[in-house]
């Protein structure tokens, strides 16, 4: 089974979506599970997660009734209010769901750098920790350090790192995301989405080789068992198509082992998620 470990759906309207810029104005509609079947199914991949792209527990219902209906839809990364005193329960509430895998919180969008260490979001995390679920860590790469402390402090919980922490591709700049990105990768309990990287790049002007040095270092740092491809689509769509984003990594991970391909294009997904 071939999946992609990373997508998102939307009812557009411009004041819930106030990050799509206007020089992004191809994401300003609605996306749906027909319109990401229609896009998977030229390059034979089976199914993906769908993950949040609003912090409101509405949408986290609402991905999870879409994915009743789709099967396609394999497991939903949703949102709680991991600093509320309610997120237990919030939890508990959606893990319910056979195909609640997962929460996320807009990490890369919170003023302070270091709001991951604070206390009220780590005993958030500890009920993630005690629930066996998944956090999926949106971060920018100067975020890193702190992720790194966060890592370390819950070790019994599983972590996935979204669009390989963002690094500074359109600038062409490696340090000190390459060193941030190999200690955390030490920590057994984190994997990495291969996502996210063609809108860190020249938009217009990005290619596949300009992308390569930093595959080089998550693929040198995490390994092909806890690596998986992820589109981020529909976001990706504002430099390229959906096909020829998830070609990037399709043909990169050719140079591996038929297993090790296997892995990437779906197996560590599934075993991570519990697919």
């Amino acid at each position: 089974m071939k999946l992609d470990a990373h997508q998102h759906f939307w009812n557009y309207n411009p004041s819930e979506y106030g990050w799509i810029s206007e020089d992004m104005g191809g994401l300003r509609r609605d996306f749906t599970p027909r319109d990401l079947a229609d896009a998977q199914a030229p390059i034979g991949f089976d199914g993906s997660i769908a993950v949040q792209a609003r912090m409101t527990l509405e949408e986290t219902r609402w991905l999870l009734e879409l994915s009743d209906n789709c099967d396609r839809i394999k497991g939903v990364v949703g949102y709680v209010e991991l600093c509320s005193p309610a997120a237990g329960e919030q939890i508990d509430r959606f893990k319910e769901h056979p195909k609640c895998v997962g929460f996320r919180h807009v990490v890369h969008d919170e003023p302070d750098d270091n709001f991951m260490l604070r206390k009220d979001f780590r005993r958030g995390l500890r009920e993630l920790s005690d629930r066996s679920l998944v956090y999926d860590l949106l971060l920018f790469e100067k975020h890193l350090p702190v992720a790194l402390e966060i890592v370390r402090e819950f070790p019994n919980l599983r972590f996935v790192l979204d669009h390989i922490s963002k690094p500074l591709i359109k600038d062409g700049i490696l340090t000190p995301w390459e060193a941030n990105i190999c200690e955390l990768a030490r920590c057994e309990n984190v994997t990495c989405k291969l996502s996210g990287m063609v809108t860190e790049a020249d938009w217009a002007a990005w290619t596949p080789n300009e992308l390569r040095p930093y595959l080089d270092v998550v693929l040198e740092a995490f390994g092909p068992k806890r690596m998986m491809i992820g589109s981020d689509w529909p976001v990706c769509l504002v430099a390229d198509t959906y096909d020829r984003v998830m070609k990037v990594v399709i043909d990169y991970v050719s140079e591996l082992s038929p297993d090790e391909q296997a892995r990437i294009l779906g197996g560590t997904c599934r075993e991570v998620y519990g697919i």
